[in-house]
């Protein structure tokens, strides 16, 4: 029989339930961390007292409170002094931010992708974290690096084994950033950008307090990131939450992935412009711009564009009304350039999901655009890389 957590190991839970709790929700004062912990006041004085002095939080008087006594001591994250960096590689761009602890975007860079192998992409991340790194105070801590990438990630070591629409098939994205930069990144964690996209929603964004939700993402491709009872759903190998591959017409257009009807070619950047008329050819131009031309169109009156966002509205809405009857979330979110087809469509999308979905999933189900918008990916991909810290702060 297993004895008990040591004295020991219950200082270190609580020292990372009181990190995460500073991280996720800012400036708070001791005593609401001693009502929100559960946590006598000794107690929550050690610990941040702790934190302090490894230099992941500060401690300091509050401003003027109007009340009588000694007022309780504001715990702040140390956002400027202990950071990560965080990148998304997306189809057309890559961005990279330095984010404070606490989720404070520090610095941002983008450039167009590079195309080619993973290690083309590693090039433009490792000069942009460079370049920011010279503007680091010299007493700052870097945590590391996340990375979140359009493709298949595995779990255990981030290799990216697939990203159809990057033409990448088993890049080990992460080992390579930190073999280019090994003196500025103690470790690099890689996910998927749906996937981490739903992390950071739910932690700064419209899905906070939401313990089920999905996040549906799209672009040249599709994919969702699924949280169920608060925690990612990501599969035996970090795979889960391809639904672009979810076959909603089987006698549809050939998928990159070779299937057919893949709800990827019903509802992605290549089905909004083929409906439409527009140049949907290897090579022509994708991306937000492109996607919301059409939705402009429509909007001005456009026939065809009308057509097309009614069409692909329809189809979004039958993807989503089976996710909804299989993980009955609370809310279903829109990212990417979906945001902008469900806007334009948010008639058809619920409309679909009324006829198809049943009445005890869909009823309570809210539908969404993100808070956090383009910045999600980012965000997300730093929690990724702070959850070792938050994990065993003194780790």
């Amino acid at each position: 029989m297993r004895a008990g957590p040591s004295q020991e190991e219950i200082r270190r839970q609580n020292l990372g339930a009181l990190l995460r709790f500073v991280h996720v929700r800012g400036q708070i004062s001791r005593a609401e961390l001693t009502s929100e912990l559960g946590l006598n006041r000794s107690t929550i004085g050690a610990l941040t007292a702790d934190l302090a002095g490894v230099g992941l939080v500060s401690e300091e008087a509050p401003r003027e409170t109007g009340r009588a006594g000694r007022p309780s001591l504001v715990v702040r994250p140390s956002s400027d002094l202990v950071y990560a960096y965080a990148a998304s590689v997306e189809v057309d761009r890559i961005r990279v931010a330095r984010v404070g602890l606490g989720g404070v975007v520090l610095d941002q860079r983008e450039a167009p992708r590079p195309r080619g192998e993973a290690i083309e992409a590693v090039r433009p991340i490792a000069e942009f974290v460079a370049q920011m790194a010279l503007d680091v105070p010299p007493q700052a801590r870097c945590i590391g690096a996340g990375i979140a990438v359009c493709g298949l990630v595995r779990r255990e070591d981030g290799l990216v084994r697939l990203g159809p629409h990057l033409g990448w098939m088993d890049e080990p994205l992460g080992h390579a950033l930190q073999d280019r930069l090994p003196d500025l990144l103690p470790q690099v964690a890689v996910g998927n950008v749906a996937d981490l996209c739903a992390l950071a929603e739910h932690t700064r964004g419209v899905a906070v307090g939401c313990a089920n939700l999905i996040y549906v993402y799209g672009d040249v491709g599709v994919g969702a990131g699924i949280i169920a009872g608060g925690r990612r759903v990501t599969g035996h190998g970090g795979y889960g939450g391809e639904v672009g591959h979810m076959v909603v017409n089987p006698h549809g257009r050939p998928c990159g992935c070779g299937s057919r009807g893949c709800w990827e070619t019903e509802i992605g950047e290549y089905a909004l412009l083929r409906a439409s008329g527009r140049d949907c050819s290897p090579g022509a131009p994708t991306g937000a711009e492109v996607v919301l031309s059409v939705v402009d169109a429509a909007a001005r009156g456009d026939a065809s564009a009308q057509t097309a966002v009614r069409q692909v509205g329809d189809w979004l809405g039958f993807g989503v009304a089976n996710l909804v009857n299989i993980f009955n979330p609370e809310l279903v979110i829109f990212g990417g350039t979906l945001r902008d087809v469900y806007l334009a469509a948010a008639a058809q999308v619920r409309s679909r999901l009324n006829s198809i979905g049943l009445p005890a999933t869909r009823e309570h189900v809210r539908l969404r655009t993100p808070k956090l918008g383009n910045d999600a990916a980012l965000l997300g991909a730093a929690e990724l890389a702070f959850e070792q810290l938050l994990a065993d702060p003194l780790g």
